[in-house]
This record gives structure tokens, C-alpha cells and sequence, in this order.
């Protein structure tokens, strides 16, 4: 039970800030006229802030120390990225949250009570009933997108990237609750998600530079080639070169949360000319260091074949 409690955290405590996020874009993203649409947007970011908060006051002493180190929960920039852009865009971003995260410490794992895995039960239920209703929420945004019945500031590729993260954060929660752990095996399928979702976010970051960063233009399209690379590779090989496939992952994952790192750094100090907010820069940063745990945790290979 105390691995079923200690996933199911570590699971929301990544997620639930990533969900708040989409819903503050989505709502950045709409015009004016669109009022409804953002309401509804900044709704979700509230209920995701209210299931973070009640998952960063459960997780002191239950969360392990490599996800508290990984930098995926908050990184050295969040509170100042979070404070840019509400200053930018006018709406209000709760930094207490970030602070509270910023406070959470790990220990030895303890054993846990009933109350506590009930608690962990419960929240696991309502992640899963609200993530329903943001998915559909994203998927009716891209669909009146597409039939340019709505406009938005977010590409229609993005709203479908934070579809397919949603939808894996869902799918994460039912598997924990089914199986009381993530299957090793299924691990495996996360690196082309992952792979996947690096590559679109150098897309991203090179249609939201301005014309003039030529630079990080061109190495933001060969990120983008990396990855789809991997992407192929992966479609061509077998289980038996999985390894050496996971291995190149891990460095061209390396590699891109360091160009992120420096592009998150130039956006805050106004080094970088972009249509990027601080809290975006920051946002697909934590993503790259909890694809690069996953990857560094070693899952192996060999004996799943």
C-alpha cells in the first residue's frame, strides 16, 4: 500500500500542476469576446489547484527523493516565471502553491494507515472525474478551433499535445488503481509519448520565436529532427534494440532540457525576443526532467522480452 500511496502523489503532484498550467494557457489564449470560454478554462485551473494543494499536503515524508530532486515539480524558476506572467497577462497565479511544493522534503518511506490510503482513494476518483471533464472540455476547443468557429492564440497542435497529456494522466491514475503500481512493461510506451511530446515542443518553441532569433530557430529545428528521428527508429526496431534506442533518448533529452534551461533563463531576464510566456518556457522545462527521471530510473530492457 505504501507504494500505491507514493505513485499516486508523485503521479498528481507532476500532473495536477501541469493541468493547472493548460487550463491558465487556454485561458490566456482566448480573445476578449470569448468570456465564457474563459471562465470555464479558469475554472479547471482551480480545481486542479485545489487537487494540488491537497496532494502537496499528503506527500511530506511519502514522496521519493528522486522526484523531489528531478526539478519536474518546480524548478529554480517557477515562482519567478509565475510572477512574470501574471504580470504580463493580468490574471492571478497562486505562488503559495509553489512555495508549498518548494517546502515538501522526503524520507524514509513509512508505513501508511488505512485513513491515509482512503484519502490517497478518493483523490485518485476525483483526478479521474475532473480530467474527464477537462478532456472533453480540450477535445470541444480543438473541434470549434478546426472548423474556425473559435479563435485562440494556441496552436490547434497544442491543444491536441495537451489532450494527449491529459489523457495520460488519466490513464496513469486507472492503471495505479487497478494494479496498486505502474506496469514496468508499459513504461516502455512512455518514451515514444515522451519522444513525441519533445519533438512538438521544439516545434512550439520555434513558431513562438520571433524571426530575428535565427539561432535558436535552427536549433530548435534540430531538436525537432532528433526526436522525430527517435520516433521512426523506434517504428523500425525491434524490443531487442530498445535499449540502445532508450539510451539515445536519454541523451538527446539531456541535450534539450539544456537548450530549455538557457531559453527559460533568456525569456525571464528579456535576453530572448518570443511570443513565449515565462510560465510556458517553465512549463515544457519540467517536463523534460521528468521524461529524463523516467528515463534515468533504468527500467530494463532485457527482461521484458
Amino acid at each position: 500500500m505504501e507504494e500505491y500511496v507514493r505513485i499516486s502523489l508523485e503521479t498528481h503532484l507532476f500532473f495536477a500542476r501541469i493541468m493547472k498550467e493548460h487550463g491558465f494557457f487556454l485561458e490566456a489564449g482566448f480573445l476578449k469576446k470569448d468570456n465564457e470560454w474563459m471562465r470555464r478554462a479558469a475554472m479547471f485551473r482551480h480545481e486542479f489547484e485545489t487537487l494540488l494543494r491537497q496532494a502537496i499536503r499528503m506527500g511530506n515524508g511519502l514522496i521519493s527523493g528522486s522526484v523531489l530532486c528531478s526539478e519536474e515539480l518546480v524548478t529554480t524558476f517557477t515562482e519567478r516565471a509565475e510572477a512574470q506572467t501574471s504580470s504580463l497577462t493580468g490574471i492571478a497565479i497562486d505562488s503559495g502553491i509553489t512555495r508549498m511544493e518548494q517546502s515538501l522534503h522526503h524520507g524514509r518511506m513509512q508505513r501508511v494507515d488505512t485513513g491515509t490510503v482512503r484519502a490517497v482513494e478518493e483523490l485518485n476518483r476525483r483526478a479521474l472525474a475532473l480530467l474527464g471533464d477537462f478532456i472533453r472540455f480540450k477535445e470541444n476547443i480543438l473541434n470549434q478551433v478546426k472548423s474556425c468557429r473559435l479563435f485562440t492564440t494556441n496552436y490547434p497542435l497544442l491543444i491536441e499535445h495537451i489532450i494527449r497529456e491529459a489523457r495520460l494522466y488519466r490513464d496513469t491514475i486507472k492503471e495505479i488503481m487497478s494494479d496498486r503500481r505502474v506496469c514496468r512493461k508499459k513504461l516502455k510506451k512512455q518514451e515514444n509519448f515522451w519522444n513525441r511530446i519533445m519533438m512538438e515542443h521544439a516545434l512550439f518553441i520555434r513558431g513562438l520565436l520571433d524571426p530575428t532569433e535565427e539561432k535558436l530557430i535552427l536549433a530548435a529545428d534540430e531538436f525537432a529532427m532528433d526526436f522525430e528521428k527517435l520516433l521512426r527508429m523506434a517504428n523500425e526496431k525491434d524490443c531487442r534494440a530498445m535499449e540502445g534506442l532508450s539510451r539515445q533518448s536519454l541523451e538527446a533529452t539531456k541535450k534539450i532540457k539544456e537548450f530549455k534551461t538557457a531559453g527559460t533563463e533568456g525569456i525571464l531576464d528579456c535576453q530572448i525576443e518570443s511570443l513565449i510566456l515565462p510560465l510556458l518556457a517553465d512549463h515544457v522545462l519540467r517536463e523534460a526532467s521528468h521524461y529524463l527521471r523516467i528515463l534515468e530510473s533504468g527500467y530494463d530492457w532485457k527482461e521484458e522480452r
